[in-house]
C-alpha cells in the first residue's frame, strides 16, 4: 500500500479505504493515479467489441453479458484510480464480484443445451452477490472482499482445468494462458503490495521511462485485464464447440486475439 504524505489534487482528500502504490497526482493534478487508471483501458474497450461482435454472431446473451460486465470493471476502476473516493472504490470493487459470477455461470453452463436457463446455478450466484454486497457495505474490510473474489477465481480455475483435463484437452494452450497471464497479474499485485517503500525509492533514482515500468499495480490491470478477456474466450470457444459451430482463434493486427466461428451446416 502507498506510504502516508502522497499529495492532493483535484478530486481533494482520498476517502477510500485502499491507496495503492503509485505516488498520487505525479503525473496530473486531475488523476490521483495516472497509470493505475490507464491501464484499464484494456479492460474497457477491446471487450465491447467482443460483445458487439457476440450480438452480431447471435450468440447467448450470457456471454454478451460477461464482455460488458470486464468493461464495466474497468470504467469502475477508472473511477476508482482516478478519484480514490469510496464511492468509486465500491464501483470498482462490486462489479468484480458480479462479473466473476457471470463467468462461473457460463463455464458450469457450457455443455447444455442452446438458450436453456439453469435456475437454481442462477439464484444461488445472486444470493451470493448480494450477500456479499450487504457484508462488505457493512464492514468496509477490502480483505473480505479479496477473499470473495478469490474464491469465485479459484471456481473459475478449477472448473477450467476439468474442461482442459477431461473434456477438451486440445483448449490447453488458451486455457493455461488465461490462467497463467492472470497469475503472473496477481503475483506482480502482491509484490507492488509488499515492496511498496523500496519501488518508490527506485522509482526516484531512475528516468521516468523506467519508472514507469515499475508501477506493478498497472501491469495487474493490463495483465488481469487480458487474462479475463482470454478466459471469455475460453468458455466461449467451449460453448460453440458444443454447439457443434466452428470456432477458430485470430489475431487482429496479428496480436488481439478473437473467435470467429460459423453454425455447422446441416447435411
Amino acid at each position: 500500500m502507498a506510504p502516508a504524505g502522497d499529495r492532493e489534487g483535484y478530486w481533494g482528500p482520498t476517502t477510500s479505504t485502499l491507496d495503492w502504490c503509485e505516488e498520487n497526482y505525479a503525473v496530473t493534478w486531475y488523476i490521483a493515479e495516472f497509470w493505475n487508471t490507464v491501464s484499464n483501458l484494456i479492460m474497457i474497450i477491446p471487450p465491447i467489441f467482443g460483445a458487439i461482435q457476440s450480438i452480431r454472431g447471435g450468440l447467448e446473451k450470457r456471454y454478451i453479458a460477461s464482455y460488458l460486465a470486464l468493461t464495466v470493471v474497468g470504467m469502475g476502476s477508472w473511477c476508482f484510480h482516478m478519484t480514490l473516493k469510496y464511492e468509486m472504490q465500491l464501483l470498482d470493487e462490486l462489479p468484480m464480484i458480479y462479473s466473476c459470477c457471470i463467468f462461473v455461470y457460463c463455464m458450469f453452463e457450457c455443455f447444455k443445451t442452446k438458450n436453456s436457463v439453469n435456475y437454481h446455478l442462477l439464484f444461488t450466484l445472486v444470493l451470493f452477490s448480494l450477500i456479499v454486497t450487504t457484508v462488505y457495505l457493512r464492514v468496509k474490510e477490502p480483505i473480505f472482499h479479496q477473499v470473495m473474489y478469490g474464491m469465485l477465481v479459484f471456481t473459475l480455475v478449477v472448473r477450467s482445468i476439468y474442461i482442459v483435463t477431461w473434456v477438451y484437452p486440445w483448449l490447453r494452450g488458451l486455457g493455461y494462458t488465461s490462467l497463467g497471464v492472470f497469475l503472473l497479474g496477481f503475483l506482480l499485485w502482491n509484490i507492488d503490495n509488499i515492496f511498496c517503500d523500496s519501488l518508490r525509492n527506485f522509482r526516484k533514482k531512475v528516468p521516468p521511462i523506467i519508472a514507469v515500468t515499475t508501477q506493478f499495480h498497472a501491469w495487474w490491470h493490463i495483465l488481469t485485464g487480458l487474462g479475463s478477456y482470454l478466459h471469455i474466450l475460453f468458455s466461449l470457444y467451449t460453448r460453440t464447440l458444443y454447439l457443434r459451430y466452428r470456432p477458430k482463434v485470430k489475431f487482429l493486427f496479428g496480436i488481439w486475439p478473437v473467435i470467429l466461428f460459423e453454425p455447422l451446416r446441416k447435411q
